[in-house]
């Protein structure tokens, strides 16, 4: 098979690891810048175009699509998908976890755990905004935050005011959320592959730091997991169409809580932590689905 991985940068340990194992499997990769791919529509059926020359003959493609360029990142595994080339992501999987608080309206509609979290779209509201997750310390995230970015812990309730105050005249988009203090800066990050989760680690925040994201100096083991999260983690990256996600959960008095879904997770930290080949994992996956063009689709799902 042809199985080209979408990533802007070949040189990433991610994108590295995703052509080594297709390779390893006696199949040929190529790298796809997905900005620079031209997307074109014409009633003879969609095609994409790379540096000038037409894309033809791909199986399969891995997308590795950053939050930044979600809008054309999509737009190009989109195409693919028109084309009849299978996906390990599906492009409106992709959207759906991208928007922080859709994707947790869609995990609380298949019941699973979660932190308190509220959302308004008033600026005169912060006090209820506060007490609808239980009171100080909250948490305050950017919608469009991505690797711990854009997420404050405020430990009082006027600390919180002023920062939701400060965001909202910004005009930038927040949600406010519980603090689970008994996590003590620790989550964890399960990677599921078609249903499975297929590894699983802890990662501890960096002493004095509250996100426990590897890209903030935070460190990670490899742990085993409960029935239950493990059930959890793949509940949730099901609810959103996920075939690949990093589930990331808090650990809690109250059982695992899912804090996020990630339709791109990294390798590097997973694979190094654990020892598992995921890279190989997915790429056995797409062997298992036995991709073949099936001719463009009618239609895409909502």
């Amino acid at each position: 098979m042809k199985i080209a991985v979408l990533s802007r940068n070949s040189a990433l340990y991610s994108t590295r690891r995703l052509v080594e194992a297709i390779e390893t499997r006696g199949h040929e990769a190529v790298t796809l810048d997905h900005l620079k791919c031209d997307l074109v529509i014409e009633d003879v059926g969609p095609a994409v175009y790379y540096m000038g020359e037409k894309v033809e003959g791909i199986d399969a493609v891995i997308p590795r699509i950053g939050a930044s360029v979600t809008f054309y990142g999509t737009a190009t595994v989109r195409q693919f998908e028109m084309m009849g080339v299978f996906s390990t992501t599906d492009s409106q999987a992709i959207v759906r976890s991208r928007d922080k608080l859709r994707s947790m309206q869609i995990l609380a509609g298949a019941g699973l755990p979660m932190p308190r979290t509220a959302f308004t779209n008033y600026s005169k509201e912060e006090k209820s905004l506060i007490e609808h997750v239980g009171g100080a310390p909250v948490i305050i995230k950017l919608l469009e935050g991505t690797q711990g970015l854009g997420v404050v812990l405020a430990e009082t309730r006027k600390a919180a005011q002023s920062v939701i105050e400060a965001f909202h005249g910004l005009k930038a988009r927040i949600l406010v959320q519980e603090f689970i203090k008994e996590a003590k800066a620790t989550d964890i990050r399960v990677f599921v592959v078609n249903g499975k989760a297929v590894g699983a680690m802890r990662r501890t925040g960096m002493e004095g730091e509250f996100r426990s994201n590897l890209h903030r100096g935070g460190s990670a083991e490899v742990i085993k997991l409960s029935r239950l999260e493990k059930s959890v983690a793949i509940k949730a990256a099901n609810a959103l169409g996920l075939s690949v996600a990093g589930v990331d959960m808090l650990p809690s008095s109250r059982g695992p809580l899912v804090l996020e879904v990630n339709s791109s997770p990294g390798l590097e930290g997973i694979e190094k932590a654990t020892g598992i080949d995921i890279a190989g994992t997915i790429v056995e996956f797409i062997e298992n689905n036995q991709p073949k063009k099936r001719g463009p689709k009618a239609k895409l799902n909502a």
